[in-house]
This record gives structure tokens, C-alpha cells and sequence, in this order.
């Protein structure tokens, strides 16, 4: 059975490139072979797969029209209809060397080596309108989303904070300007397409000889080139460099959540969009801390005495220390609510709280005089 990618990675059939990205993303993350609890290898297998595809415009429109092993690709009425063998073919379960051979028997040349053949380029040129029409000159490549882990404190998650951080990726040549050579350098007609932007290729195929344009790997495509490249960037227009950037924390950030910043990830080449830069943050623990959602949780001991008769108390939050008064009588395990003390959630809708839990410390070792106290006390309960 055919593979469903849309399927595969949860979209629509009509989704753009930005939903298939973000899709895919999410999906990532979540079954990332290292992330804990959720990673799985075989799904993310099956999630990079359907990416690959879907991601790609050109395997997009391949995949739509013929499927992932090329079943219900329709060939019947393309091929059957005329007069090619095996007519009524549905694209399922065919072995292509059979139908190599029965086009032998009715006199077509059929000598080809089938494991360097590849059939999807074939038939996307043979079958799409005006298949031998020339290609379409191949679009400059935009550059690569970068992802950034960020570790910070319970209290940047807290309220925000602003961060300078370091890190490497593709950046625009500062000699160049990405345009790949000097200013001294002069434009000359590409010698080896002759100022077209592709090579003409001819493909010996089951239905005879197909001719396909493709890129000019020399030119890529402009149809001239510089006749000698930029000094730093060697014609590449991008050089790996260490960048510094500012960023801001949103306040209310939790753990695992990312921002994305458009445009600072890795160049593009020869002017083409950069990509995004994505955030990750990841909040360090904290001994005495607790952090569910928006609420901040920690546990307060007290002793017998003041379990008994009450007491005030001092308790450390994301503000400072703050007083907390305990009723006498109070049990091990009541939870006291402190509104307003927790995280500040995000788009400005107020704070969460801080939830206090009591724990009465039973003492271990009594003197006599004290034995003697409880035991009194205990008399008169």
C-alpha cells in the first residue's frame, strides 16, 4: 500500500510550504530519537521521509501526481490507449521488466540496464504537458533554519530577560555580498551551455529516446559567469562565520517552547531568502522549585510546636522572600496559595501563583524534659 504523507506528517492535501514546515517541525521534536518519553526512531524515520518529499516542490508535484511507489500513477489510459503492451496498467504490483519484455516481443528495443534508470524523471518529463518542453531554471537556494538550545534560570522564564548568544552558521561574504566574485571581475558568457543556463540530455527509455533540459552545473543556471571568483568565498557568496545576537526571553516562557526569529538563520545563496532562526529554552532546575504551567511550587517544614500554635513564616518566591502565616493546627500536607507570586503568563494576562506545602517535622530524639512536656500535652488533647 502506498505511503501517505500528508497523512504522515498530519496535513492537508492543500497545505503550503510554511504548514508542511512547521508540520514537520513539531513532529521532530517530538519523536527525535533523543528526546526523552516521546522519541521514537522508526516514526521519526517515517517523518524526515515524508519531509524530504512534501518539503520539496519539485518531489511535491512528482508525489502528487504519481505516488510514493508510483501506484495508481494511471498509465492505462496513457500507455493502453495506445497500443502500448499491457494496456489497462493501474501502476499496481507491475514488475517493469515484464513490461520490458513484452514491448521486446512486439518489436520495441528494450536494452536497458533498469537499475540506473530512473522512471521518476522519465515519466515526470514524458507524461507532464509538453514534456519535452525545456526546464524551468532552477530557483536560487534560500538558506537553512538553525535551531538554538538556551538554558535559562527559573526567573528569566519567570519574567524574561534579554540574552547575548554565540553561534556559527552561513553567513552573506562581507567582501563579496553574496554575489560569489570581486568587483574587479568580469561577466563572461558561460562556455560550456553558450549563455543558455542548460545542457541538452538525451535518455534512451523504454519508450524510445526522451530529451530533458537540466541546470548547467557550470553557470547554475545564469548563462554567464565571472571569470574569476571572490578571493574568500571562492564563488560560494557564504562563509561560515561566528555571529553574535541579542535576544529577548518573552516572559512566561516554559521548558521545551521556542521563539522564532525570521531571517537570521543561514544565508541564501546568490540573494536568496536566509532562513529562521529558532530558540529553544530549556529552564535549570532549581532545588526547592517546582514550575506547572504558570504556577511555581515549593515545600516549607515546620515543626511540631509551630504546627500547633501557629506561626509566621518565611517563604523564598521569584520576588524575594515573602511572610507567610500559618494557622495553629495546622496538617502536614495542606497547601497554601499565594496569588499573583508566580510566573507572569504570556501576551500580558496577569500572573500564576505560588503554592506552598506544609510538611511537619516529626523531631527523632526528645530530651526527658520534653518527653515530658508531650506527654502533659498529650493528656490534656
Amino acid at each position: 500500500m502506498a505511503k501517505d504523507y500528508y497523512q504522515t506528517l498530519g496535513v492537508q492535501k492543500n497545505a503550503n510550504q510554511e504548514e508542511i514546515k512547521k508540520a514537520f517541525r513539531k513532529l521532530a521534536h517530538q519523536y527525535h530519537p533523543d528526546k526523552n518519553g516521546t522519541g521514537n526512531e522508526a516514526k521519526f524515520k517515517e517523518i524526515n521521509e515524508a519531509y524530504q518529499v512534501l518539503g520539496n516542490e519539485q518531489k511535491r508535484k512528482q508525489y502528487d501526481q504519481f505516488g510514493a511507489t508510483f501506484n495508481g500513477a494511471g498509465f492505462g489510459s496513457a500507455a493502453g490507449g495506445q497500443g502500448w503492451p499491457g494496456g489497462g496498467f493501474t501502476g499496481q504490483g507491475f514488475n517493469w521488466q515484464d513490461f520490458a519484455r513484452s514491448a521486446g516481443s512486439q518489436g520495441f528495443r528494450t536494452n536497458i540496464n533498469f537499475d540506473d534508470l530512473d522512471l521518476g524523471d522519465i515519466f515526470s518529463d514524458f507524461f507532464s504537458a509538453g514534456g519535452g518542453q525545456r526546464r524551468q531554471r532552477r530557483a536560487n537556494t534560500a538558506g537553512a533554519d538553525l535551531e538554538y538550545q538556551l538554558e535559562i534560570s527559573l526567573r528569566d522564564s519567570a519574567f524574561g530577560a534579554e540574552k547575548i548568544i554565540n553561534f556559527e552558521k552561513m553567513a552573506e561574504c562581507d567582501n563579496c555580498f553574496g554575489k560569489g566574485y570581486d568587483s574587479s571581475a568580469k561577466i563572461i558568457t558561460c562556455p560550456q551551455c553558450k549563455g543558455s543556463g542548460r545542457i541538452t540530455e538525451q535518455q534512451r527509455t523504454i519508450f524510445g529516446i526522451i530529451q530533458s533540459q537540466s541546470v548547467c552545473p557550470t553557470c547554475q543556471g545564469e548563462g554567464k559567469k565571472p571569470d574569476k571568483f571572490c578571493s574568500q568565498c571562492h564563488g560560494a557568496g557564504r562563509l561560515k562565520l561566528s555571529k553574535q545576537l541579542k535576544i529577548k526571553i518573552p516572559a512566561g516562557i516554559n521548558n521545551g517552547e521556542s521563539i522564532k526569529l525570521g531571517g537570521q538563520g543561514e544565508a541564501g545563496q546568490k540573494g536568496a531568502a536566509a532562513g529562521d532562526l529558532y530558540i529553544t529554552f530549556r529552564i535549570k532546575s532549581e532545588p526547592g522549585f517546582e514550575r506547572q504551567d504558570y504556577n511555581i511550587l515549593s515545600r516549607q517544614q515546620i515543626n511540631i510546636v509551630q504546627a500547633a500554635l501557629g506561626d509566621k513564616i518565611g517563604v523564598l518566591t521569584v520576588d524575594g522572600p515573602v511572610t507567610l502565616k500559618v494557622p495553629a493546627g495546622v496538617e502536614s500536607g495542606t497547601v497554601f496559595k499565594l496569588n499573583g507570586k508566580g510566573v507572569v503568563r504570556l501576551h500580558g494576562r496577569g500572573r500564576g501563583d505560588h503554592l506552598v506545602e506544609i510538611a511537619v517535622k516529626t523531631p527523632k530524639k526528645l530530651s526527658r524534659q520534653a518527653k515530658k512536656l508531650l506527654e502533659e500535652l498529650e493528656q490534656e488533647l
